[in-house]
C-alpha cells in the first residue's frame, strides 16, 4: 500500500528547530490503514471501524475513504459514520461502538479477526511522548489478553523504532496467547511480528 497522508506534521516541541515538526501517526489513520490491509490480503469483503469522537477529529474518515474509491452508501447518526462501498462491492462500515475492537472483520471460513490499535507520536525530541508507544503496545497487548480465546487477536502499532523493540520483546508471549503484532509504516505497508 502506498498512502501519503496517514501522518500528520505539528509544530515541534517546545525548544525544538521550526524546522524540526513532531510526526504523529494518529489511531485512526493505524485504524484505516489496517481496515485497508485486510480488504487487500484477508477474504473478507467487509471491514468494520469504531472510532470515538477524538479519532474523528483528528482523522477525516469518510474523506480518507472517499478519497480511496469508497462512496458512502448508508449514512449513520454521526457525522463522520456510515457504510463505505467501493466498486468492487468492497464494504468500510464506520461504526462509533464502546466496548468492541478498533478493526473487526470476518472471513470467508468464518473466522474473525479482532485488532486493538494504538497511535502516538513517532517523531519528536520529546522523550515521553515516544514512550508512550511501548505502554500502548503493553496496553492493547492486555486489552486482548481479555478477550475470549477464538478468533484472531492482533496488536496494531505505528512501526517505529521503540514498538518494533518491545514488539519482538512481547512476540513469544503474544503468540502463546493466540495474539500477534502488527506494525504500521508511514505509507501504510504492514509488517507482521513473528517470534524468532
Amino acid at each position: 500500500m502506498d498512502f501519503d497522508d496517514l501522518i500528520v506534521e505539528r509544530p515541534g516541541t517546545a525548544g525544538a528547530p521550526a524546522d524540526q515538526p513532531d510526526r504523529h501517526f494518529y489511531e485512526g489513520a493505524v485504524m484505516l490503514a489496517y481496515g485497508m490491509h485486510l480488504l487487500r490480503t484477508e477474504p473478507v469483503r467487509e471491514v468494520r471501524i469504531h472510532p470515538d469522537g477524538q479519532h474523528a477529529r483528528q482523522v477525516d474518515f469518510p474523506g480518507w475513504l472517499e478519497k480511496r474509491g469508497f462512496r458512502r452508501v448508508e449514512t449513520a447518526r454521526t457525522p463522520f459514520a456510515g457504510t463505505f462501498e467501493d466498486a468492487d462491492g468492497r464494504r468500510v462500515i464506520i461504526h462509533p461502538r464502546a466496548g468492541v475492537s478498533d478493526v473487526t472483520a470476518d472471513t470467508a471460513d468464518g473466522t474473525t479477526i479482532e485488532a486493538e490499535c494504538k497511535g502516538g507520536a513517532i517523531e519528536t525530541r520529546h522523550r515521553g511522548r515516544l514512550s508512550r508507544l511501548d505502554k500502548g503496545l503493553c496496553e492493547i497487548v492486555g486489552r486482548l489478553m481479555m478477550k475470549p480465546p477464538g478468533g484472531r487477536l492482533v496488536a496494531v502499532m505505528p512501526r517505529t523504532e521503540v514498538t518494533l523493540r518491545v514488539g519482538r520483546k512481547l512476540a513469544p508471549r503474544c503468540a502463546a496467547a493466540g495474539i500477534r503484532i502488527a506494525l504500521v509504516g508511514p505509507r501504510g505497508g504492514i509488517e507482521d511480528i513473528r517470534p524468532e
